[in-house]
């Protein structure tokens, strides 16, 4: 189950990025994880520092959990969350197949101990929880090999990438084994996405009656990735967050669907030229909610300008877009949950510290966690489903459901 070294980049692909960071011949020799560093990818970018994020913490336990992070491509997701700065957390190794990432991600997760794989380091019976953030295609294989060896996961976004028979294996992986699951969907912790749902669950907002989400990430030539995983991926096999934008807020799921393409003129969004003979650069979907109500989630490749994730919510008693409007004159208070001190809320709208603070504190708490294996398969499975039925002329197509006990 170990992954075969990806081949060198596309002479397009490589030339696309060193020109985009603004390189010349001298950065060609830097290795090619360096070149990411140079400048965020849209949507990376760190919200403004809020000097108040850590006001009223307080430890839930002195116990540390030991971790293992798995990961440091493009994105350097691995390091990214701040596993290494949290008061609960003791990384005991690290991974990635490429060796000079692999001491990268060591160094700043300030960890000695360095495994060649995932599947080694999982082996480790002094790990007790494992970071995933490797390719999309493999996420799930790696949660469900984390699973296997009965160590809590949590996992970069999708759950599953394009594969209906992987949600029901990642499903039932979870249930089995006991063990906590969270995918760490960065748009649940955007300030206005915390707020809307604190104030669906004080029922300022009633029944949602229609939601609005939107991804936005113009991508003229592919990001660099583990064996071009990203040329020509289907917008909707990347859903989640738009599709945070209900089911982030009710915790529930979307039953049926009917999605329409666009097709694009850029090249590696054209069906001949990827290996998922996807035509469509955007794609838009109309979801049907468990709960009654309607959402319409856009995810789109080859639109530029005004990039980002965000979306809006309305129901029977308010609606918000950038603030609350609203029948309720008591609203909760909608602030984030305080951070531990040396923690950074770090990028995508600073959502990542409060992600990987959730999931600690999940396993201290023993309670579930946020974006459990069931919303997550609910957030993702919708978009796989939205696919086929923007391959299929907008076809209206039930989506499959995922639900956990309350409890645990």
């Amino acid at each position: 189950m170990t992954f075969r070294k990806p081949p060198a980049p596309t002479a397009s692909t490589r030339r696309f990025f060193l020109q985009s960071l603004g390189l010349g011949t001298a950065a060609a020799a830097l290795p090619r994880w360096a070149h990411s560093q140079q400048v965020p990818i849209a949507g990376f970018e760190k919200a403004p520092a809020d000097p108040k994020a850590s006001q009223g913490w307080t430890p839930v336990s002195d116990r540390r959990i030991r971790v293992g992070i798995v990961g440091f491509g493009v994105c350097q997701f691995g390091a990214a969350f701040s596993f290494q700065d949290h008061p609960n957390v003791e990384i005991l190794a690290v991974s990635d197949l490429i060796p000079d990432r692999c001491q990268a991600l060591a160094k700043a997760c300030r960890c000695a101990k360095t495994y060649p794989s995932l599947e080694e380091l999982v082996k480790d019976d002094r790990i007790e929880a494992v970071f995933v953030a490797t390719d999309a295609p493999s996420h799930a294989r790696h949660c469900i090999e984390v699973l296997k060896h009965g160590k809590h996961v949590a996992s970069a976004v999708p759950a599953v990438f394009g594969s209906l028979e992987e949600a029901d294996l990642l499903f039932e992986a979870v249930k089995t084994s006991g063990c906590k699951y969270m995918m760490f969907e960065t748009s649940c912790y955007h300030e206005d996405l915390h707020a809307m749902r604190e104030i669906y669950r004080a029922g300022g907002l009633g029944e949602l009656v229609y939601t609005e989400g939107e991804y936005y990430h113009y991508m003229e030539q592919p990001i660099p990735s583990y064996l071009d995983w990203r040329v020509g991926l289907p917008p909707q096999w990347y859903p989640t967050h738009s599709n945070a934008y209900h089911l982030g807020v009710t915790g529930g799921s979307f039953t049926e669907v009917t999605c329409l393409g666009m097709p694009s003129t850029i090249h590696h969004l054209q069906p001949a030229n990827n290996r998922y003979k996807n035509p469509f650069g955007t794609e838009i979907a109309l979801f049907r909610a468990r709960e009654g109500g309607m959402s319409r989630m856009a995810v789109s490749w080859d639109t530029p300008g005004d990039e980002g994730e965000r979306g809006r919510v309305r129901g029977q008693r308010g609606a918000y877009h950038r603030q609350y409007q609203g029948l309720e004159k008591q609203l909760p208070n909608t602030r984030r949950p305080p951070l531990p001190p040396k923690v950074d809320a770090g990028g995508h709208g600073g959502s990542h510290g409060y992600l990987m603070n959730e999931f600690v504190h999940a396993i201290l708490q023993n309670r579930k966690p946020l974006v459990d294996v069931a919303l997550a398969l609910n957030m993702t499975v919708s978009g796989i489903v939205a696919h086929q039925s923007a391959l299929k002329n907008g076809e209206t197509i039930k989506i499959p459901q995922y639900t956990l006990p309350n409890a645990g």
